[in-house]
């Protein structure tokens, strides 16, 4: 293990350690041996344990602290729930069922109720076991309240070194940005290593980047408005990518101002972020936006025809202006600032007039669908805690609450990762308790060497455990709880061997539901999920296109029909888009966390899918805005009709992920036909034209088919 480790995390886990440990002890050496309260003792000591070592709280110091603090109410809440509902064994299973699943299924709210679902659970589950002894309630409270205080207070007085945020990694995207945009607009040359440099920092926005902690994955208003910001910065960087790799075909003073502004923008809105306050100041950006529209419009009703390649660079800059804006105003919502949107589709931003309670509602009611892996996630571990307690209490095992503890920890989201995991647990379990019976029989019944070595034995464990995996978690805890629970009551050998089958037992029931229960994971749903947000985007793309030409457009096809399409505008119809891609997004989260098989298999690049879905939102979004196409030559209107009904068609054929993938070339602007179209309208055609060939490049990647190696290599996107 201290070959895989590097000592920066051996100091970060060994610091966090610390902190349980001073907190555990703090707590539970007075009520034992002090004031003579061992049910005191028991909740003070878990109180940091599961708060501090079962639960990832995100975060470092105060934020960590406030976060402990406010769980602790609703700990307070398990334990009084799990104290009357011991009463009887099934009381107790239904009432497993019930917190099980709605605990898990919250972790869909946001990183910090997810860092402390683990922990909260804990405390229903320690509660819940016989002996049924109300009267005891208020001596597990006041455990369970200053073991959660003591930790708290280590959190502030001895922080941690705090993580990176989300909104600085924007903030310094936004740098890069501001320096190409003005770069470009100074030279106008070509710099492909500038393109690549561009394009990995917009990699670097993906989550996947990011600590668990510090991704704005919650349902309220900063959250959502701080990952649109992030998604808007990796297109802007995409799109000044596209202009870095290609010379301008000449001169664009127009373009080239909008550049400048645009890199006054970013500059602007990374400063704000820093700050943490909205900026203020006039809308300069959008004005610069409309003042090239009107020159752009000018200068194709000149009497000089502007080349095809300067239409196209001229698309690519007002695409790259419209994400800057759309960055700015989703940066000024994420500080929360002004919710009143100037000169963008309210659809864009649905989010910002909108109330905490209601965003939460449309969080929780989107991922009630047996499709979603939160809804599997929270169902299956539900399942399998309220199944461990019906086998511990059925059976009358010894610490029953061990039982479940190890389907809490050892549960994955893949049977073969669950299976993984509990040979690994096994081993380790049996290891540390051959270790602590060992420690049993040579310490007989003196207390005081166990309270000599609890400290030491919580330090090691709380170090090494996170660090070393399953087996030396497991092990070492065997020995922590071993070391604890002899000094509560007179203990023999035999408290190992309980230890050991109640691992076993919960390994188990944790196995038997991850066979069960959608053992894929999300390797089942990413497909489904793809396939549907696909399908859902077909329409958008035609109704989009017929918005912009002025169009009925083809009627919707039914193999491509979703429930949004009675709703004519694009915009409507991009709402069960922007559902399809949140659940997609939250499949692909899982699939890339879950462990790879060793055999070959077949793989996409299901990140360009997701690309696909969100670059045919924007457009819905964008393209109509410009003034709409009276007068379009019928060949020009034909044109843009058969060219989306081609990309249409491969998205619908592509949800099918055919071998082969899908090929598809939208036929450029015929130059006869350009030639009978208004010169002023032939910009707002190239935008078209743009938007498509951007769309049909992601489909390509996304339903193209890869051979993967399945040995822990990298896959694609």
């Amino acid at each position: 293990m201290a070959g895989r480790v590097s000592l920066a995390a051996v100091s970060r886990s060994g610091r966090h350690a610390a902190h349980v440990t001073v907190a555990a002890a703090a707590g539970f050496y007075p009520a034992l041996y002090l004031l003579d309260r061992p049910v005191a003792g028991v909740y003070a000591l878990f109180a940091p344990i599961a708060l501090g070592v079962l639960s990832p709280v995100p975060g470092a110091g105060r934020g960590r602290a406030v976060t402990v603090l406010r769980a602790l109410p609703f700990a307070a809440a398990l334990v009084a729930l799990g104290t009357v509902l011991a009463v009887t064994t099934w009381a107790a299973v239904a009432g497993m069922l019930v917190v099980g699943f709605a605990l898990t299924f919250g972790i869909a709210c946001g990183p910090r109720l997810a860092g402390t679902v683990p922990g909260l659970q804990l405390f229903y589950i320690l509660a819940c076991f016989p002996p049924y002894e109300p009267g005891t309630l208020p001596e597990r409270l006041v455990g369970l309240a200053v073991g959660g205080a003591l930790l708290a207070l280590l959190e502030v007085l001895f922080p941690d070194a705090p993580q990176p945020s989300y909104r600085g990694r924007i903030a310094d995207a936004l740098d890069v940005a501001a320096g190409a945009s003005a770069g470009i607009a100074r030279d106008g040359r070509s710099d492909p290593a500038g393109a690549v440099r561009l394009r990995e920092v917009g990699r670097g926005l993906r989550f996947s980047q990011a600590p668990a902690g510090a991704r704005p994955t919650g349902a309220g208003r900063a959250d959502r408005a701080l990952a649109q910001a992030g998604s808007a910065t990796r297109r802007l960087l995409d799109q000044l990518a596209v202009l870095a790799g290609h010379a301008a075909v000449r001169p664009d003073p127009a373009a080239a101002d909008l550049l400048r502004g645009v890199a006054a923008d970013c500059a602007r809105s990374a400063a704000a972020l820093r700050r943490g306050r909205p900026c203020g100041g006039p809308e300069l950006l959008e004005e610069m936006v409309a003042e090239f529209l009107a020159a752009r419009g000018r200068a194709a009703g000149g009497r000089v025809p502007v080349p095809h390649g300067t239409l196209t660079r001229q698309s690519t800059v007002l695409t790259a202006a419209v994400s800057a804006v759309t960055v700015r105003t989703a940066a000024v919502l994420a500080l929360g600032g002004r919710r009143t949107l100037y000169g963008l589709p309210r659809e864009q931003f649905w989010y910002a007039a909108s109330g905490t309670v209601r965003l939460w509602l449309v969080r929780v009611s989107g991922n009630l669908t047996r499709h979603s892996v939160v809804f599997q996630n929270a169902l299956r571990t539900a399942v399998g805690l309220a199944l461990a307690r019906l086998v511990a209490g059925s059976l009358d095992l010894s610490h029953g609450f061990w039982v479940l503890l190890a389907v809490l920890t050892l549960g994955r989201t893949t049977a073969g990762a669950t299976w993984s995991a509990v040979r690994l647990a096994a081993a380790g379990t049996l290891a540390g308790a051959f270790a602590a019976g060992l420690l049993i029989v040579g310490a007989g019944g003196a207390t005081d060497v166990y309270a000599v070595l609890l400290v030491p034995m919580m330090l090691i464990a709380f170090t090494l455990g996170p660090l070393g995996g399953p087996a030396w978690a497991q092990g070492l805890f065997t020995l922590v709880v071993s070391t604890a629970f002899a000094q509560i009551a007179p203990v023999t050998w035999r408290l190992a061997e309980a230890r050991l089958i109640d691992v076993l037992t919960g390994s188990a029931v944790g196995l038997l539901c991850g066979l069960i229960a959608w053992p894929a994971g999300a390797r089942a749903e990413i497909r489904y999920s793809m396939a549907a947000l696909l399908r859902s985007a077909a329409p958008v793309v035609r109704a989009t296109t017929a918005a912009v030409t002025g169009g009925d457009g083809p009627a919707v096809r039914p193999e491509a029909a979703s429930s949004a399409d009675t709703v004519r505008a694009p915009g409507g119809r991009s709402a069960e888009t922007l559902h399809r891609l949140r659940i997609a997004e939250a499949a692909y989260a899982q699939y890339r966390t879950e462990p790879a098989a060793s055999a070959p298999d077949r793989d996409h690049d299901w990140l360009a899918v997701l690309n696909y879905g969100a670059r045919a939102m924007v457009g819905a979004y964008w393209l109509p805005r410009t003034d709409r196409m009276s007068e379009v030559p019928p060949a020009a209107l034909r044109w843009a009709r058969e060219a989306t009904e081609d990309l249409a068609d491969a998205t619908v054929r592509a949800a099918a992920f055919p071998a082969g993938g899908v090929r598809v070339r939208p036929a450029p602007l015929p130059p006869t036909v350009a030639a009978r179209v208004p010169a002023h309208l032939l910009p707002l055609l190239t935008d078209v034209e743009v938007w498509l060939r951007a769309l049909a490049a992601d489909l390509e990647a996304g339903a193209a088919d890869h051979a993967v190696r399945r040995d822990g290599a990298p896959a694609p996107a």
